[in-house]
């Protein structure tokens, strides 16, 4: 399984990129992966296949009326391991012994 973080936005639109950033995660929303949205990006997980074709698909999607897209990507892959959106931030919080804030 893979784990894919990215942040893909327009340049030149205006210094907001939140409806970009939102028609992107009804993509992937719509797309039944396993996501998490954060500040910064979003961390969505399956097998490479299928993360890489959702990020094609907001690719595609943000191209129609950008002509420049800024795209970040990060891919952690471990093989037999699902979940681990969640089971990550639980290995963390168990050697805190607290949660952590999300």
């Amino acid at each position: 399984m893979v784990l894919l973080e990215f942040s893909m936005s327009p340049l030149g639109k205006s210094e907001s990129v939140g409806k970009y950033v939102a028609r992107s995660l009804d993509i992937i929303d719509k797309s039944g992966i396993a996501y998490r949205l954060n500040p910064m990006g979003t961390v969505i997980e399956g097998e490479w296949e299928e993360v890489f074709a959702v990020v094609q698909q907001c690719y595609e999607r943000m191209k129609k009326d950008c002509s420049r897209i800024s795209c970040t990507i990060k891919v952690d892959y471990r093989k037999g391991y699902s979940g681990r959106l969640r089971s990550k931030v639980a290995s963390v919080e168990k050697k805190l012994k607290r949660a952590v804030k999300q």
